[in-house]
């Protein structure tokens, strides 16, 4: 799939699969029926790395890369990552806020010419209860990543065996490519 294809998905299904050691990633559009459409990335993240970095790539061979995120620093609470295209080229970046993330998770994503994009788990209470009881690490979240008021882009985590998140794109001028990126950091580093 092209940039420009991939630009104009306003939906997206994101499943990890289960394996030992590493967290494995497939992204898949939405075909307008509601199906699910072609393969759009694959990613796989080294569980405990010391210096966080993901490689998305076209298909699970990881024969050719489609873009990536690393860590500017070893181990860091509010680490930056920054995004690259396939090339190499910065396109973008994002980080966790440490200290709002304490009672309620909150990432910033940046975006060249666009701005800051803050998202934050969409259930308050939800979000507080599951920093205290860590048996809800389980259950289902829900993300909506906002610009001037405006939802830009959602995550929302959905019940089942493996982890599912459907991603709802309503804004047009969003880099789907880093949405991909932020999807695979929330299940990834969710909990760092």
């Amino acid at each position: 799939m092209d940039f420009q294809q991939l630009q104009s998905l306003p939906r997206m299904i994101m499943r990890q699969r289960i394996r030992p050691m590493v967290n494995q990633y497939e992204f898949h559009a939405v075909l307008p029926d509601g199906s699910e459409g072609e393969l759009l990335a694959f990613a796989q993240q080294k569980r405990l790395a010391l210096k966080e970095q993901v490689t998305l790539y076209t298909d699970d061979t990881k024969q050719y890369p489609v873009l990536g995120f690393k860590a500017r620093n070893v181990i860091d609470l509010g680490a930056t990552y920054d995004v690259f295209d396939a090339s190499g080229t910065p396109i973008g970046l994002f980080r966790k806020d440490f200290k709002q993330s304490l009672l309620r998770s909150t990432w910033h994503l940046e975006q060249p010419n666009l701005g800051q994009i803050t998202g934050q788990e969409r259930d308050v209470a939800l979000a507080v209860l599951r920093r205290f009881i860590e048996a809800l690490a389980f259950v289902p979240y829900h993300f909506d990543f906002v610009l001037n008021g405006q939802v830009m882009f959602s995550i929302d985590k959905k019940w089942g065996i493996r982890d599912r998140y459907t991603i709802e794109i309503p804004s047009p001028h969003v880099d789907r490519r880093l949405v991909i990126a932020m999807a695979v950091a929330v299940d990834a580093l969710q909990g760092r």
